[in-house]
């Protein structure tokens, strides 16, 4: 038997091999409890029960100013342009302080000018008859009196022959009647004779009277050289807005030929929803802007209708403007402004300070060196002045006239920096 083989090496090699397997177990315990403690990689990554770890605010993070707006755009985006006083004055930039101010607001109604149907006649012959010339064409401004049109009538001529028999009549039964008063006078014939005399002279003088109104009533003169024949003459002074009529046409008695208006004065028609009614009244002075170019006029209600369509919900006025350049055409679109309400303000500043970023509009505020565009929450405006609700306060100074150009170097530096 070797010394390897007896009972007590048998019994210490066991022992050795039990302490290893200790060891080595106790080693990888220790070595899984390390990794468990190790912080970001395992423990706490998705732990929602611990706190978070700390971190640095960043500019997208950290809190607004006191008494400024976040910034209109996201994160990163330009919002400020660096503008020396120099620049501002050499870009016509109008620099001026927000604060209290009134403003009338205004109500807008579209509207559209017309003829003004006072001073418009359809001018119609009154009698048939034949063109024989016609000397004005439309769009030609006529006078009163003038010569629109010569005609040819057989009704006329018949008019004028009555005329004339009933002045001979006149005539013979005048001299008769001086006749019989002489004789009458000297009593050499009865006073019969007389009155039957003076009775037919009355007689003849009614006569050509009622000739003279039944020729007055065609619109026809006495002037006319030729039997059938008329002129027609303008009633006024105004415009040939329409012209129905050509040389050789036949026309009836109520054929409107021509279309005059006085274009000094027009109509603006206007609808008006019944909310606004109590806003106009007649008499009232209102502002006209064109649609269609840049031109003001002020005009006078002349009438409000009584009645609010069924379905429209709306009345119908009317708005008189004087129009003695002919600059408001019928047919010109144009927006009539009403004075609603009257209020002041503790922000206000000038209308056209008032640009968009995005979805915001922001004001550009100078400070510091330059501009920053602050976020504003607007109100009642009345065209010149705007109402500040947020974003700006009172003794702020703002680019007024010219922001438009703050505007464009923004964007412009925003495209140089990649955003």
């Amino acid at each position: 038997m070797t010394p390897l083989d007896s009972p007590p090496a048998r019994r210490l090699g066991k022992a050795q091999a039990l302490a290893i397997a200790a060891v080595i177990a106790a080693g990888v315990g220790l070595g899984a409890l390390i990794l468990s403690m190790e912080p970001g990689k395992h423990a706490g990554a998705d732990d929602d029960d611990g706190p978070p770890a700390a971190a640095a605010p960043s500019a997208a993070t950290a809190p607004a100013t006191a008494g400024s707006a976040p910034p209109p755009a996201a994160a990163g985006v330009r919002q400020q342009v660096a503008m020396s006083d120099a620049q501002v004055k050499a870009s016509g930039i109008a620099v001026e302080t927000a604060g209290a101010a009134r403003i009338a607001s205004m109500a807008r109604f579209p509207a559209e000018i017309q003829l003004n149907d006072d001073r418009t006649v359809h001018v119609v012959p009154r009698v048939a008859g034949i063109a024989e010339s016609v000397l004005v064409s439309t769009g030609q401004t006529v006078r009163k009196g003038q010569l629109l049109a010569v005609f040819s009538s057989q009704l006329i001529s018949e008019q004028r022959s009555a005329l004339q028999m009933a002045t001979k009549r006149l005539e013979h039964a005048r001299s008769i009647f001086e006749r019989e008063k002489r004789l009458w006078e000297q009593r050499i014939t009865a006073e019969q004779d007389y009155l039957q005399a003076q009775h037919a002279m009355q007689e003849a003088e009614i006569d050509v009277e009622n000739s003279r109104q039944k020729l007055a009533a065609l619109g026809v003169g006495g002037s006319e050289r030729g039997f059938n024949r008329f002129e027609l003459r303008a009633p006024y002074d105004g415009l040939v807005v329409e012209r129905n009529l050509s040389i050789g046409e036949a026309v009836k008695e109520d054929t409107p030929i021509f279309t005059i208006a006085d274009m000094r004065t027009v109509w603006a028609e206007v609808h008006i929803p019944a909310k606004d009614l109590p806003l106009v009244k007649v008499g009232d002075k209102v502002a006209l802007q064109a649609t269609a170019f840049d031109a003001r006029t002020i005009g006078t209600v002349a009438f409000i209708g009584a009645l609010v369509g069924e379905q429209t919900r709306m009345a119908k006025a009317r708005i008189v403007v004087d129009n003695p350049t002919g600059l408001w055409r019928p047919g010109l679109f144009v927006n009539v402004e009403v004075r609603a309400v009257d209020a002041a303000v503790p922000v206000a500043v000038d209308a056209e300070a008032l640009q968009t970023l995005g979805t915001q509009s922001v004001v550009f505020v100078r400070e510091g060196g330059g501009f920053v565009a602050r976020p504003v929450t607007t109100g009642r405006g009345d065209g010149r002045r705007l109402e500040v609700l947020q974003g700006l306060s009172a003794g702020d100074r703002y680019a007024a006239r010219g922001s438009y150009i703050i505007k464009s170097e923004l964007s412009k530096l925003a495209s140089e920096e990649g955003y």
